[in-house]
C-alpha cells in the first residue's frame, strides 16, 4: 500500500512540500552574484547539480524570479560556493528575503575573497568555489533552471586529499531535506562499480 500524491489534486505549496521531502538529500548551491549597480548578493539554492562534464556545466533552479537570477541575467556571472557544515547558521540566515539593495555578505558579516575570473566574490570560508559564466536560463513552470559554464573550481588547500581531489570528509557538505530539515555529512561507504 502507498500514499499517492496527485499534482492535479494538490496546491502548488503542498506539491513543493511533497517533492522536497521525497527528493532527498539535495546539495546546496550557495550562489554569489553582483547586481548591475554593484550590490553583492548571496543566497542558497537546494535544487543544484552537475549538468555536463564536457563541457563542464553546473545548474541550479530558482523557484520564481529572485535577485540571484536577475543579477545573473544582467551580468552573466555567478559563483557557487559549497555549503559546508561549519557555515550552516549563516547559510540559513542568508535565505531570508532581503531587499535587492542589501548586500548579504555585509549584512551577515560573511568574509569574502576575490574570484579569479568573475566579478562576484567567493565566500572565504567555503571549501569549494565554482566560478561560472551564464550558459542558459531555461524557464520551467514557475521556476528557472540556471546553467553555468564552469570557468574554474577553486578548492581550499586543506580540503584536497592525497590523490589531488576534494576530500569529502574535509568538505563536510550540507544538504537540504524536507520541511525545515538539513542533512549533515553522511557516513561514506566505498563500492566499486561493475565493468
Amino acid at each position: 500500500m502507498r500514499t499517492v500524491f496527485d499534482p492535479a489534486e494538490l496546491t502548488p505549496p503542498r506539491m513543493h512540500q511533497v517533492l522536497t521531502a521525497s527528493v532527498v538529500p539535495r546539495p546546496i548551491a550557495w550562489v554569489s552574484t553582483v547586481s548591475e549597480s554593484g550590490v553583492a548578493n548571496l543566497a542558497p539554492y537546494s535544487f543544484f547539480s552537475v549538468s555536463s562534464v564536457t563541457p563542464p556545466v553546473v545548474q541550479f533552479t530558482s523557484v520564481t524570479r529572485k535577485d540571484s537570477l536577475r543579477n545573473i541575467e544582467a551580468t552573466r556571472e555567478f559563483v557557487i560556493n559549497l555549503a559546508s557544515e561549519p557555515l550552516m547558521p549563516v547559510i540559513n540566515s542568508s535565505s531570508a528575503n532581503y531587499d535587492g539593495d542589501v548586500d548579504e555578505f555585509a549584512e551577515l558579516g560573511i568574509e569574502t575573497e576575490p574570484s579569479e575570473h568573475v566579478r562576484p566574490s567567493r565566500v572565504a570560508g567555503s571549501p569549494v568555489a565554482i566560478e561560472c559564466k551564464l550558459r542558459k536560463v531555461l524557464p520551467v513552470g514557475d521556476s528557472f533552471v540556471v546553467m553555468g559554464n564552469v570557468i574554474i573550481v577553486a578548492v581550499a588547500a586543506e580540503a584536497v586529499a592525497d590523490d589531488g581531489l576534494p576530500d569529502f570528509a574535509k568538505l563536510a557538505p550540507l544538504s537540504r531535506l524536507g520541511r525545515n530539515e538539513w542533512g549533515l555529512p553522511p557516513r561514506v561507504v566505498t563500492v566499486d562499480r561493475p565493468d
